[in-house]
C-alpha cells in the first residue's frame, strides 16, 4: 500500500512540475516583450550615438544599423533577439561594440558569492531572533527587535553602505571601501584570503541587514499567529517541550513567506543589489547593470533583465516544490 502512495505521490508531483514549467513560458515571452518594447520606448539607439558623436556621418550610422540589426521591422527584430538569446547570445553592447557575453559573463560570480552568502547569512539569523520575539509579544525585546525591522526596511541600502565606508573605511582604516580585492601591492592584512574577506564584510552587512530586516518581520508575523492556533494549545496541554512545539510544529508553518521571500531574493540575485554594488565598486552584475542604465546600454539592460527573470521563475519553481515539504498544509494534485 505504501509504495502505490509513493508512486501516487510522485505522479502528482510529476505533473506539477510540468504544469509549473509550463506555466513559466507565457511569463517569459510575457516580460521578455515588456523589456524590449521598453527599449524602443526609451528612445532609437542610434539617436542616442548620434547624440554622443554629433560628426557621425549617415553612412556610419547605416552601418550601425545593419550592425545591430535596427533597419529590420520591429517584429522582426524581437524574433531575431529571441532566437539569439536561446542561444545564449544576448547581442552586441552598444559602447564598444563588443559582445554582451563578455561584458556580463564574468561578473555573475562576483554577484552570486556576494548574495548567495548574504542571503544565507540572513536567513540563518533571523529565525532564532524572530522566534524569540514571537515567543515574548510586546516585551522589551520584541520592541527592540520590531524597531530594528522597521528601520532595516525603510531605510536605502546605498545609505548605509556609504555610513559603513565613511566610519570603517575613511575614518578609522579598518576594512576596504570598494571592489571586491586588493592589488599586488597592497593586500589588506597581509593574506590574499584575509583580503577576500576584508573586501566582503562591508557590502555582506549591508545586504545581510536589510535582508535580515524582511525576514524577521516576517516570520515574527506569522509566528504570532501560528502560537495562538488551537493546534499548538493542544499540543502544550499533551506536555510537549515548548522548544519542540515551536521548532518542530509552529516554524514549519510559520516560515513559509520567509521562503517565498527567499526565492524572489534568489531570482533576483543575478541581479544583485545594484545600488549596493555600485557604492562598493563590486565587479558584480548589480553595478554593470547601473552603469549600463546610466549609459542606456540597451542590449546590456536587457540581458540582466531576462537572466533575472529566468532566475526568478526558476527559484520559484524550487520553492514552490519545496513548500509541499515544509507546510504540512500543502498538497499537490
Amino acid at each position: 500500500m505504501s509504495s502505490k502512495l509513493r508512486a501516487l505521490a510522485q505522479s502528482s508531483m510529476f505533473r506539477y512540475i510540468i504544469r509549473r514549467l509550463l506555466y513559466m513560458i507565457p511569463v517569459a515571452i510575457g516580460i521578455s516583450i515588456i523589456a524590449f518594447i521598453t527599449m524602443y520606448a526609451a528612445g532609437n539607439p542610434l539617436n542616442l550615438i548620434r547624440i554622443g558623436k554629433p560628426n557621425i556621418n549617415q553612412q556610419e550610422l547605416n552601418a550601425l544599423s545593419a550592425y545591430y540589426g535596427l533597419d529590420k521591422p520591429i517584429p522582426i527584430q524581437y524574433l531575431n533577439w529571441v532566437v539569439n538569446i536561446l542561444h545564449l547570445n544576448f547581442g552586441k553592447s552598444i559602447y564598444g561594440g563588443g559582445s554582451v557575453n563578455s561584458k556580463i559573463g564574468p561578473e555573475i560570480l562576483p554577484t552570486a558569492e556576494l548574495q548567495i552568502l548574504s542571503l544565507l547569512i540572513a536567513f540563518a539569523i533571523s529565525i532564532p531572533i524572530a522566534v524569540h520575539s514571537a515567543r515574548k509579544p510586546y516585551s522589551k525585546e520584541d520592541l527592540t527587535v520590531t524597531s530594528f525591522s522597521l528601520f532595516g526596511v525603510s531605510m536605502p541600502t546605498f545609505w548605509l553602505g556609504l555610513i559603513l565606508i565613511i566610519i570603517f573605511s575613511f575614518d578609522l582604516g579598518w576594512l576596504p571601501s570598494a571592489g571586491a580585492k586588493g592589488t599586488a601591492v597592497f593586500l589588506w592584512w597581509g593574506n590574499p584570503v584575509l583580503d577576500i574577506i576584508a573586501h566582503f564584510i562591508l557590502p555582506v552587512i549591508v545586504l545581510v541587514y536589510v535582508s535580515l530586516a524582511q525576514n524577521i518581520r516576517l516570520i515574527r508575523a506569522n509566528m504570532l499567529e501560528v502560537l495562538r492556533s488551537d493546534y499548538i494549545l493542544a499540543a502544550k496541554a499533551s506536555g510537549l517541550s515548548d522548544r519542540k512545539i515551536v521548532y518542530s510544529y509552529a516554524l514549519r508553518n510559520a516560515i513559509t513567506p520567509a521562503v517565498t521571500f527567499l526565492a524572489i531574493a534568489l531570482g533576483g540575485m543575478l541581479g544583485g543589489a545594484p545600488m549596493t554594488e555600485y557604492v562598493f565598486s563590486w565587479p558584480g552584475l548589480g553595478r554593470q547593470y547601473v552603469t549600463s542604465t546610466l549609459g542606456l546600454d540597451f542590449p546590456v539592460i536587457m540581458a540582466i533583465t531576462m537572466l533575472i527573470t529566468v532566475m526568478t521563475l526558476i527559484a520559484n519553481l524550487v520553492m514552490d516544490i519545496l513548500y509541499v515539504y515544509i507546510d504540512p498544509r500543502v498538497r499537490i494534485r
